[in-house]
């Protein structure tokens, strides 16, 4: 089976860990034919664009996008490089469902004093707190309002507490719904009526509502204890930075932004972003790049090539390799993952 794969691999350590990731894909799949784009900040300096007027379109033929990183703050703002590369991609595709796993890799040592946990967050990915409705009046004056609408439609609730519940009937069968109801008496109490709902149709699954802080508290004090966990999109952000740090960091944080109608590409990406300081070091781990390669093969259907990256990685972390920020090279973590596939 071919599968046409578009790669971004953007800015600062983007570049390197794509390019890990692909090696290991098509070591275990070698029908992926890859075309690279360049968009990225260097792009929108040299174009005054993120990516070209057709890019979309460009992108809709593809089966699948494998994106680095975006993003150099110190020479493009990051709310131009977000709101005109990551973001339209998202909505234009309905990528509507953002998964995280969060778990600890063989050999990792988290933050806490527990390894048990395998939670998976799914954040909603395309409306919320970042629908970007809302605007600046007076500025500059001392009477300036910036106003920021969230937007919550019924539509893009329900669908996302679906997509999470059957989530957690393939997985242990409990899912946490994450508002703050107690102070956001529209939104919040509207996401909570919809989760009991939708929780009638799956009387198989153990629904809870948590208000954001009460579980922040819980993925760090008991994680064992979670499941699934579905959130807006911006605590749905919050809680995956939580998830990602007591999973290791974020050189282990994979992400899919899925499109479930299967009516547009899906996104695959790494979220530790482009951290420029080191971009020139040669020390980026490519592990949360090739977690989320596996993703994008499972969710194109082979799942047993995506079970054999995943088995690669874990073999790797085992023997210590790309388990400790900075101390193994980029290219010395991708041979070894090479290695462990053999």
């Amino acid at each position: 089976m071919t599968y046409r794969i578009a790669l971004i691999p953007g800015d600062g350590i983007g570049v390197p860990v794509t390019k890990a990731a692909m090696e290991v894909a098509q070591k275990v799949l070698p029908g992926l034919e890859c075309t690279s784009f360049p968009w990225s900040c260097d792009h929108y300096l040299q174009t005054g664009r993120m990516m070209p007027e057709d890019g979309i379109a460009t992108l809709r033929g593809f089966d699948a996008i494998l994106l680095g990183a975006v993003g150099w703050p110190a020479r493009v703002p990051d709310s131009v490089s977000l709101h005109g590369l990551l973001l339209p991609i998202r909505k234009a595709f309905v990528q509507y469902a953002n998964i995280r796993p969060h778990r600890l890799l063989p050999g990792v040592q988290g933050p806490l004093r527990r390894d048990g946990f395998d939670i998976l967050c799914i954040r909603e990915n395309t409306e919320g707190e970042y629908s970007g409705a809302g605007g600046r009046v007076h500025v500059g004056k001392p009477d300036e309002v910036a106003v920021e609408t969230a937007i919550f439609t019924r539509v893009g609730v329900e669908r996302i507490l679906r997509f999470g519940f059957e989530q957690a009937r393939r997985r242990r069968g409990k899912l946490a719904s994450v508002t703050k109801s107690n102070a956001q008496k529209h939104s919040m109490v509207f996401w909570d009526e919809i989760t009991d709902l939708v929780a009638a149709d799956y009387p198989d699954v153990e629904a809870s509502h948590y208000h954001v802080d009460a579980i922040c508290a819980r993925m760090v004090m008991a994680p064992e204890t979670l499941d699934v966990v579905v959130a807006s999109n911006l605590f749905g952000d919050i809680l995956t930075d939580i998830g990602a740090a007591i999973q290791g960091g974020l050189g282990f944080a994979a992400s899919a932004n899925i499109n479930p109608g299967r009516t547009a590409p899906s996104m695959f990406e790494p979220v530790h972003g482009s951290a420029p300081d080191i971009a020139h070091l040669g020390i980026a781990n490519p592990i949360a790049a090739i977690w989320s390669a596996s993703l994008m093969l499972d969710h194109l259907g082979e799942a047993a090539a995506a079970a054999r990256i995943m088995s690669a990685v874990e073999a790797t972390s085992a023997r210590g390799i790309g388990t400790v920020p900075g101390q193994d090279r980029t290219d010395i973590i991708t041979k070894a993952v090479l290695a462990a596939l053999e």
